[in-house]
Order: structure tokens, then C-alpha cells, then sequence
């Protein structure tokens, strides 16, 4: 079976909008009632079809991508895949017993979850993914944030149908309304998707003049998207129904935003727990003092325990980033950073020097013991 990118003449990653131009201007040209004298037109149009089905719905053209590439493409391997000793050509095409990739990728019309196994049926529409930028602060706090989306709606002229008004879609009379068609294969049965119909199961004779038979149509949506206080780095937040349209009135699939949450100056995120490095002198660390540290709210007193070395970490309860189930706030961890001055004044050299005499101890006297 051809490559159903080359069937349209476009590139695999082609966007949706190449995709729909290239096969506007393909069922066109090769429409039967456009070319009444060439009997191949219809054949050619059953595969334009076929392809724009699969490549125009996200979920399918996805599940054919990963076909296409686990099989190098829509063309048969001669010897099939057991290699020498397996069923080899003449068995079913030359795909050692597998049937061709329209056989392969017929997977991709199984009845799903939500779906009913009447190719006619309403189907629910695909999910739409987008991601939003956030600033670290804005995801501590939550943030309303606005979110456009190029997808696909039932057409609102033939009401998704895609038959033109006062006109209906009639069954399918090579798959009689099934959406697929079987044939013998090297002695046990393989279904594929109708080529008349492309699986749908229906065929329109006299297509929508909005829609041009497709049953959707383009649309551009702009949402406000109410990010919850604490989302971290992938939370996925999901608005019903604001998806892609659904098939033959179908409901809508949903909009998953997806946040990515920028680096912050001070904090470092370990879960719900906020993590700073606060700096202290010498001083400060040896005697113990009380200090102001910020937190994402404000600032905070702290008080330092004497003795207190470098890398110490102090903890702060309910200070942290705000927990998305609602169950209060992490904690902020206050990991101390001793520093010690570059340059001394004469008295603070002299000190020094001083408590040097009264500090006899050696600490690096356990590396040698």
C-alpha cells in the first residue's frame, strides 16, 4: 500500500494545514464526477480520502507514524519478517503472512475505550495538548493565563455530517456500513479499512460546501486557563471539552495544558519543600544569632544555633510551595552558607589572630589517626 504521505505529496511532517490544502486540491482534481471518462479516478479518490482520514486526526496519524516507522514505510520486506525458513513471497503479498500495511495498520480502527464498534457511530473528539510558560512565582502563587488553539470543530453548517444541506450521508455499499473489508490471506482472514469510505462507513455524494465533505472545519479558540497555586514543572491541567470536535455528534475531546515553570533566584523545588542557601558570617555561626531570611510570602526571623557549620540545613514549617491537593504548604529549608571575608582590618586581623592562640585544637587531627 502507498505511503499515505506520498499519496497526499507531502512530507511527514507536514502540518494540519498542508495536510488539508494538499487534499482539498487533490479530491478536486481526482473527484469521479469531475473526470467522467477516467475509471481510475475513483480509485484515486478512495485513497486520497483514505489518506486524509488517517492524517487529519491526531490520534490516528500518530499511530500510523509509529507504524510507518517500525516498518521502514508502507513497502513490503520480500521473506516477511521471520526471514529465511518463514513464510516467504507469494504467501500474502510478500509480507511473510502479515498481509500488506493497510492489514498492519488496521489496528488503528479498532473499536477504543468511549468508542462503539459501528464505525457510524458518534465518536469522541481527540485531545488537544498544549504547553504554557510560567515564571517561578507565578506557579507558587497560581495564575490565569491565556491559551490559543488551532483545532478542528464539527462543521456548524452540515452539523458535522459533511453532506450538503438537505442531504445525508448513505451507507457504504462496498462495506455495507461495517467500515472495513476482509479478504483471505495465506489461509486465515485479515480485515482493512474500507477504501470506499475510508472506514467511516458512509459515503457522501453531494459534500458540504463549508466543510467540502470533511464533516469539520478550522477554528481558532482562545481560552483563560486558571493554573492552581503550587503547579510545579509538568503539571497538566484539563479543560473539558475544549478539545478536538467529535465525529458524527460525538462530544468534543478535552485541553490538557501543560505548565513549564521557569528556574528562580533564591529557591531550589524538592517537591512541596523550598530549599535556600542563606549566607552568615563567622561570627554569626560560631556565637548563634537571629537572622531575616525571605520566604515566598515575605520574610521569616530565624534563629541560628551556635556552632552552627557550613551546609547546615534549618527547617521551616508551612513556608514552602503550597500543595496542589489543597493540604496546606511544604517547607522552606534554610541550608546555612558560612562566608568568610576576603579582606581584614587591622583590628579584625588582630582578633582573629588572638582567638588562633586560643583555639589550640587540630581538626584535621582525625585524618591521620
Amino acid at each position: 500500500m502507498a505511503d499515505l504521505y506520498a499519496t497526499l505529496g507531502v512530507p511527514p511532517g507536514a502540518s494540519e494545514d498542508e495536510i488539508r490544502s494538499a487534499y482539498r486540491a487533490l479530491a478536486r482534481k481526482h473527484h469521479p464526477d469531475a473526470n467522467p471518462d477516467d475509471p481510475s479516478a475513483e480509485d484515486r479518490f478512495k485513497e486520497i480520502s483514505h489518506a486524509y482520514d488517517v492524517l487529519s486526526d491526531a490520534g490516528k496519524r500518530r499511530e500510523y507514524d509509529a507504524a510507518r516507522s517500525a516498518f521502514g514505510g508502507a513497502r513490503p520486506r520480500p521473506g516477511g519478517p521471520s526471514g529465511p525458513g518463514g513464510p516467504g513471497p507469494g504467501t500474502d503479498g510478500g509480507f511473510g503472512g502479515l498481509g500488506d500495511f493497510a492489514d498492519l495498520f488496521g489496528s488503528i480502527f479498532k473499536k477504543g475505550p468511549g468508542e462503539s464498534g459501528d464505525p457510524r457511530a458518534a465518536r469522541r473528539g481527540g485531545d488537544v495538548e498544549v504547553e504554557v510558560n510560567l515564571a517561578f512565582d507565578q506557579a507558587l502563587r497560581g495564575a490565569q493565563v491565556p491559551v490559543t488553539v488551532d483545532k478542528r470543530e464539527a462543521c456548524a453548517t452540515c452539523a458535522g455530517s459533511g453532506a450538503k444541506a438537505g442531504t445525508s450521508p448513505r451507507l457504504c455499499p462496498e462495506c455495507r456500513g461495517r467500515g472495513v473489508v476482509g479478504r483471505d490471506a495465506g489461509g486465515f482472514g485479515v480485515s482493512r479499512p474500507c477504501p470506499r469510505c475510508a472506514g467511516v462507513g458512509t459515503v457522501v455524494d453531494d459534500p458540504c460546501a463549508t466543510c467540502e465533505g470533511v464533516g469539520t472545519t478550522s477554528a481558532r479558540r482562545r481560552y483563560n486557563v486558571k493554573i492552581p497555586p503550587g503547579a510545579r514543572d509538568g503539571t497538566r491541567v484539563r479543560l473539558r471539552g475544549r478539545g478536538q470536535g467529535g465525529q458524527r455528534g460525538g462530544p468534543a475531546g478535552d485541553l490538557i495544558v501543560i505548565t513549564r515553570v521557569g528556574a528562580s533566584r533564591l529557591y531550589a523545588r524538592k517537591g512541596d519543600d523550598l530549599e535556600i542557601h542563606v549566607p552568615v558570617t563567622f561570627a554569626e555561626a560560631a556565637l548563634g544569632a537571629e537572622i531575616t531570611v525571605p520566604t515566598p510570602e515575605g520574610r521569616i526571623k530565624l534563629r541560628v544555633p551556635p556552632g552552627s557549620s557550613d551546609g547546615r540545613a534549618l527547617r521551616i514549617d508551612g513556608q514552602g510551595a503550597p500543595k496542589l491537593n489543597g493540604g496546606g504548604r511544604g517547607d522552606l529549608i534554610a541550608r546555612l552558607r558560612v562566608q568568610v571575608p576576603r579582606e581584614l582590618s587591622d583590628d579584625q586581623r588582630a582578633a582573629l589572630e588572638r582567638f588562633a592562640e586560643l583555639d589550640a585544637r587540630d581538626p584535621r587531627e582525625t585524618l591521620f589517626s
